[in-house]
């Protein structure tokens, strides 16, 4: 077998290049063997050959796989680099970001210090206020107390001098009842305990007669013609009580047979006072004049 004849056998599977190449490798090995192998060897080594070609194409195909596998990973490659470029710009931004953060959190850090300053600073205010608070709250408690005693004082010095000025207003209307009711009553007297006891001790029980001596004053005189007695309860301020015991007394004396007129004699009279006196036949003399009359 010649180095053409090999070459033409190969070139169909081979290709031209492949096959002129081994060609010429195997013709001179084809013309030495023909001189020393037998035909079966012969055919063996055609075997082998044949064997030898379709391994070559197998590798030839492999390496163009191969080609193609190298060729996307170039790409592949390629994009790698663009997204590590991609990441490498992106860290670029995290590490700028990072600084600002770090930046952000130190000041704020400062912040945080200077509120902490701050608020050590208020609480230390807020003791003294305390502080403060509590002495104002003792001294209020003390001043409380002495205005409330001074309070209780004042009603008790209150109380004792509407004591005084009631007792000086009942002495000063008993002096001068016949004048203050010198409109009300002709030719009248102030009688005394006992005239006013002689006069219905026989009538009445001794509960009733006690009641009677308890008015501020009674007189007797001449009331519209008829001889009467005037029974007086005197007070700063007319109030329904004064109206009630004048009006009670009065009553007792006219169980004993006697005309009896209760009057109230006063510095104030409310109208509601004077409305009830009117309800219960009370006459009102009130900075000398005759409420009642005057109506």
């Amino acid at each position: 077998m010649n180095t053409y004849r090999i070459y033409e056998d190969l070139r169909s599977s081979l290709g031209e290049e492949a096959a002129r190449s081994l060609a010429h490798t195997l013709g001179p090995m084809f013309e030495e063997l023909g001189k020393t192998v037998t035909k079966a060897e012969f055919q063996k080594l055609n075997a082998t050959l044949g064997r030898l070609a379709e391994a070559q194409e197998r590798t030839e195909g492999k390496v163009a796989q191969l080609a193609e596998g190298q060729a996307d990973l170039t790409a592949a490659q390629a994009r790698t680099g663009a997204q590590v470029a991609d990441l490498t710009v992106a860290q670029a931004r995290t590490g700028a970001q990072v600084a600002e953060l770090t930046q952000a959190q130190a000041r704020t850090g400062a912040q945080v210090a200077e509120l902490t300053l701050a608020q050590t600073r208020t609480e230390a205010q807020v003791v003294k206020l305390t502080l403060a608070q509590t002495r104002t709250e003792v001294q209020l408690a003390a001043l409380t107390q002495v205005t409330q005693s001074l309070v209780v004082e004042g009603g008790r010095q209150a109380t004792r001098l509407d004591a005084v000025l009631g007792r000086t207003f009942e002495m000063q209307f008993r002096d001068r009842l016949t004048s203050y009711l010198g409109r009300l009553m002709r030719r009248g007297k102030l009688l005394r305990n006992d005239e006013v006891l002689e006069a219905i001790e026989q009538a009445v029980d001794a509960g009733e007669a006690d009641e009677v001596l308890r008015a501020d004053a009674i007189a007797t005189g001449v009331i519209d013609g008829v001889a009467s007695h005037v029974v007086v309860e005197v007070s700063i301020t007319c109030d329904t009580d004064d109206i009630d015991r004048a009006a009670r007394r009065a009553g007792i004396l006219q169980q004993a047979g006697l005309v009896a007129v209760p009057l109230v004699a006063c510095e104030a009279c409310s109208r509601e006072s004077l409305a009830y006196a009117r309800s219960r036949q009370v006459r009102v003399w009130c900075n000398g004049v005759i409420l009642d009359a005057a109506a």
